[in-house]
């Protein structure tokens, strides 16, 4: 009986929608591949809601090389076409470093833009962007745009003035201090050295490394790189996956979708502190990689990104119980279906001042659904004598 009990609960399809799972999240960590040269796949965001500047700007643009963590921030306008920012993208990143192999960021609308993709795949760049509701693709610019915002509270709080005169002494020191990642400051790893300032001028120095050595050094230094980014993706790895599960779904099946709106934000229909923590179930279209799945969305939510993280999912469980039999239904050339009786479920008699008229209750097949109505006996038995039989 308990077993019996915990079958009937778990097909409950309002408890489906309304409990919260007591377990690991779903979806191991699936790492980034590690670049193989400097500035070849970057990442990039933006730091949006700063205060507006002398010259008009009021957010930055963060691109990082994925590698070197080496980055750029560069001040725009939020209202900035994207033909101004591809513009910027070719001064700023092109004629420094050349044409990226990939190109790591979120789904901003300039991004995800007809245009920004056209300019992208004319310079054979391929654009991988995060999934939606789960930003972790793009961790490694969200990191920077929090270290970014931390200078620049402090340059602003302790040398006063407007953000944007600091950027670029920001933009120096973030490339220059040490990252754990990959041993070395930024500044070291894409140039070979470290970086001449007054805190390491006795260990910068005429450098006699000339022709196949200088190759073989740099070289060396970035399989050094790899070797440490490897290492620190791993022990990631091994951290998150402890924490979590593996879950896979087939297509065809049909999910839950989890529901986190926001305050204020009323992105699936349901705003409130009693809103279902589930909504559904919708049908699986398609896997999008290994953690990641497409559904088929109703209308109503063609606004919302149809790819999700695998831990924003909850299978469904159906009652067979609450199936509707669907029998296939004669139609006709111009459309249309007889209605066919299906039994006699009532007796009555509607009794007149000179005459009794007998009834009957007649379960009816209207396509998929049935109704009862009240006919008269002698009609019925006239235009369907096997009912009563």
């Amino acid at each position: 009986m308990k077993r019996s009990v915990a079958e009937f609960v778990a097909r409950c399809t309002i408890c489906q929608m309304v409990k919260v799972e007591h377990q690991k999240p779903g979806g191991l960590l699936q790492p980034l591949p590690i670049p193989e040269w400097k500035w070849e796949d970057i990442a990039m965001d933006f730091v949006v809601g700063l205060p507006r500047s002398r010259t008009g700007h009021d957010a930055l643009w963060v691109i990082i090389d994925r590698l070197t963590k080496s980055a750029h921030f560069l001040p725009i306008k939020q209202s900035d076409a994207v033909e101004k920012l591809a513009s910027v993208y070719v001064n700023e990143i092109v004629r420094l470093h050349g044409v990226p192999r990939s190109i790591v960021s979120d789904r901003d609308g300039r991004f995800t833009s007809r245009l920004w993709r056209k300019v992208q795949e004319a310079m054979g760049t391929r654009l991988t962007f995060s999934t939606a509701f789960h930003p972790q693709t793009d961790g490694q610019s969200e990191r920077t745009i929090q270290t970014l915002e931390d200078l620049l509270r402090l340059c602003v709080l302790d040398f006063g003035g407007k953000w944007e005169t600091h950027i670029p002494l920001i933009e120096f020191a973030y490339n220059n201090s040490f990252q754990a990642s990959i041993g070395m400051a930024p500044y070291e790893a894409l140039y070979g050295r470290r970086c001449r300032t007054p805190l390491c001028w006795a260990e910068t120095g005429e450098r006699k490394i000339v022709g196949a050595d200088l190759v073989d050094d740099a070289t060396e230094k970035i399989r050094l790189i790899r070797d440490r980014l490897k290492a620190v993706q791993d022990r990631q790895k091994k951290y998150y996956d402890a924490k979590h599960r593996s879950v896979e779904f087939n297509v065809g099946e049909f999910v839950f979708l989890k529901v986190s709106p926001m305050k204020g934000v009323k992105r699936f229909g349901k705003v409130g502190k009693l809103s279902p923590r589930y909504v559904g179930p919708f049908e699986i279209s398609e896997r999008i990689g290994s953690v990641a799945y497409r559904l088929i969305l109703p209308y109503h939510l063609s606004g919302v990104h149809n790819v999700f993280h695998i831990s924003s999912l909850r299978k469904y469980i159906a009652d067979e119980a609450q199936k509707i039999n669907t029998e296939a239904i004669d139609i006709q050339p111009d459309l249309t279906f007889v209605e066919e009786p299906e039994k006699i479920i009532d007796y009555d008699v509607k009794k007149l001042r000179s005459r009794e008229i007998p009834y009957v209750k007649v379960m009816w097949r209207h396509g998929t659904e049935r109704d009862a109505t009240w006919e008269k006996e002698s009609e019925m038995r006239e235009s369907y004598p096997h009912l009563f039989d």
